[in-house]
């Protein structure tokens, strides 16, 4: 699986945005959903970036309703069978599930599900049962949870963990994958194949560092990957390039066969 991610700007309701900037960052974000679903893409993630968080799990009603109308006009561009997923950052998890459930979305990314990580706004302490429990009033357990347990969101804190150890918490909890992400090649290679000796039951995605010359090889142990990056245009603008799409899905789906 090939998951394009969709980084928005700063959305109403946080202290950067900026004022009427919202139409151009829907219409931005349908562009990008657009172009990762004709160069072969399996779904698109949908991720807010702002230079500053809370560590709580919640949000600013403004910053809540700006999602909800960005991934229900992208759902309404991309249509059925392409995966749209919704991460409303740094840990707004419930509210990423019900903007997942309203606009009929297929998954949510938690930056943390179980444990703790430290970041740079403050310690992260996610409560898996209130997540849980919300979910459950949501009816929103058919919205699949893919949960980081090691990556440039969460490193596992306090006792010694290995990253199989993270992973199988994280299932039994309640999430339906889990997401881990390393730059060096190897050390990869290495925790994906404790999460499936310590989670055989995890799907495994791949949360960064995925090229068009590391995908072959990663992708042949893991489930999917999000990846932004190597599917971009260089001149910073952060459109996605159709070609750049279509060549690294071929080698997702081919490592996947």
């Amino acid at each position: 699986m090939l998951y394009g991610v969709i980084h928005l700007p700063p959305l109403p309701g946080t202290p950067f945005h900026v004022p009427d900037s919202l139409p151009a960052i829907v219409d931005d974000a349908v562009r990008a959903a657009a172009a990762l679903r004709a160069g072969g893409a399996d779904g698109a993630l949908l991720q807010t970036v702002d230079r500053v968080y809370t560590v709580d799990d919640d949000a600013d009603p403004a910053r809540i309703a700006a999602m909800t109308l960005c991934a229900a006009r992208v759902a309404a561009e991309v249509g059925d069978g392409f995966h749209l997923g919704v991460q409303i950052m740094r840990h707004a998890v419930r509210a990423s599930l019900a903007v997942a459930k309203v606009t009929g979305a297929s998954f949510v990314r938690a930056d943390a599900l179980v444990g703790a990580t430290l970041s740079t706004h403050g310690w992260v302490q996610p409560d898996s049962l209130r997540i849980m429990e919300y979910r459950r009033a949501l009816d929103a357990f058919g919205v699949r949870l893919v949960a980081d347990i090691d990556s440039m969101h969460f490193r596992w804190a306090g006792q010694d963990e290995t990253t199989g150890g993270v992973a199988r918490r994280a299932i039994q909890v309640g999430a339906d994958a889990v997401c881990l992400a390393h730059p060096d090649e190897k050390a990869t290679l290495e925790k994906i194949a404790d999460v499936r000796a310590r989670a055989p039951q995890a799907t495994v995605m791949l949360g960064g560092f995925v090229t068009h010359d590391s995908a072959a090889r990663l992708l042949a142990d893991a489930d999917g990957a999000f990846v932004s990056g190597c599917l971009t245009a260089d001149d910073g603008s952060g459109r996605f390039e159709v070609d750049r799409v279509r060549r690294l899905a071929a080698l997702v789906h081919e490592a996947g066969r």
